[in-house]
């Protein structure tokens, strides 16, 4: 995909989160204020929830379809829209009945919803993979490993209706608390590092109009890197001009 048309994909994806959840929110306003509160009325304000945490994780994982890391954000939008379409279905089913399949239904759901909120952290923080600064680069890896790992240990208790293998205490909890504690602080922390460090060496802001800038982002997407790195590639061939006497 080309990066134009990752351009109007985006654009396009992001006008149509804003403008079903600004239709999503005008039905709950209308429900809430209107008629008695049933059963309608509680699935309709549900899935507006639901469709605001879907437009909120999309939104996150469109911040890198642009980038090098885009199949990350992908991969995202299609677990995201996999939960919202398994939320959905839950929420709209019938209340009244209740067997073993829709338990496993509501499983997958937790599971689904957890694997799309990781995966919306991760893009956000991936907005850093381009930076050259190795502390920078090594705390990003290990941030994102620990997202991976909290998202698994919370997965586990869910699909084994907490029953725990190998877990006959608190432990299991203490190891999960110890590793969220620290994701929040990868979290944190590398923001601020990235924006307060350098990536050793100088930098050279270039504007690009017209053909060039088109070329240049084509290029870019094609090699799956940010442009930047194609400017640095086109410059480190050049040979060194001799100087003038």
């Amino acid at each position: 995909m080309t990066a134009p048309s990752l351009k109007g994909f985006r654009r396009t994806a992001i006008v149509f989160i804003v403008v079903s959840l600004s239709i999503a929110a005008l039905f709950g306003i209308v429900t809430l204020l209107t008629g008695e509160f049933g059963e309608l009325q509680g699935k309709i304000l549900l899935t507006t929830l639901l469709l605001a945490g879907f437009s909120i994780t999309a939104l996150c994982h469109l911040a890198v379809v642009g980038r090098a890391q885009r199949i990350v954000g992908f991969v995202g939008i299609a677990v995201s829209a996999l939960a919202f379409v398994l939320g959905a279905v839950l929420i709209w089913r019938s209340w009244e009945s209740w067997g073993d399949e829709w338990e496993a239904a509501l499983k997958a759901f937790a599971v689904l919803s957890i694997a799309a909120l990781s995966l919306a952290h991760a893009n956000l923080l991936l907005l850093l993979g381009d930076r050259r600064n190795g502390g920078v680069r090594a705390g990003l890896a290990a941030t994102l490993v620990l997202i991976a790992l909290v998202a698994v240990l919370l997965s586990i208790p869910i699909l084994t209706d907490g029953r725990i293998p190998g877990d006959d205490g608190d432990g299991y909890w203490r190891v999960f608390g110890v590793l969220a504690i620290l994701d929040v602080l990868g979290t944190i922390v590398l923001p601020v590092v990235g924006r307060v460090t350098r990536d050793g060496a100088a930098a050279i802001t270039v504007r690009l109009e017209g053909e060039a800038a088109e070329r240049l982002a084509r290029i870019a997407a094609e090699r799956g890197v940010a442009p930047s790195a194609v400017v640095g590639e086109l410059v480190a061939s050049l040979d060194p001009v001799p100087p003038t006497e």
